[in-house]
């Protein structure tokens, strides 16, 4: 992969990355508003997230433990695309139970990502996230991957931020 996709890509980790080490464990559950899609326990105890196909009205706003499901389904998706294997559904991807364990997933993620983006041209056709037919390759999955990172982290970093000026405003 060409040396700019990987130092965009280590630029949007670290920030990532920053984000992620600063979460304490119940800001994962953390609800920000009455309308919010999280992760939940199913009958048998495996968390699963809340989601549906289309978009509801009002969007619901996510948790930080929805946002790192999301994360794990659409970049295990895209690791699975440039390996060859069927992207996976969302209903298939859940969530670990802790905190700890989704930040430990993202990291694994992104460990494979550097070493999926080190064996793959650029150039090749790439059907993920838009699909077949779509004209696009696998520089574009790279940067769209780049992208939604950022914005997920964007969105992970500002709940953390919304939190701690909360807890520090009740506290």
């Amino acid at each position: 992969m060409t040396v700019d996709l990987q130092w965009q890509f280590e630029l949007v980790w670290a920030l990532a990355d920053l984000h992620l080490a600063a979460l304490a464990d119940d800001d994962f559950l953390w609800e920000p508003a009455e309308v919010t899609w999280t992760v939940r326990p199913d009958a048998d105890g495996v968390w699963r997230a809340d989601w549906s196909a289309t978009e509801p009205q009002p969007i619901p706003a996510p948790t930080i433990a929805w946002l790192t499901w999301h994360v794990d389904w659409w970049w295990s998706s895209a690791i699975d695309h440039l390996t060859g294997e069927a992207p996976r559904e969302p209903g298939v991807v859940t969530w670990p139970g802790e905190g700890a364990a989704a930040v430990a997933r993202l990291r694994h993620l992104a460990d494979r990502w550097r070493e999926v983006l080190t064996g793959v041209d650029p150039n090749a056709p790439s059907a993920y996230p838009w699909g077949e037919d779509s004209g696009h390759t696998v520089a574009r999955t790279a940067l769209w991957v780049n992208v939604e990172l950022t914005k997920n982290t964007a969105e992970i970093g500002q709940l953390r931020l919304i939190r701690a000026a909360h807890r520090s405003k009740v506290g």
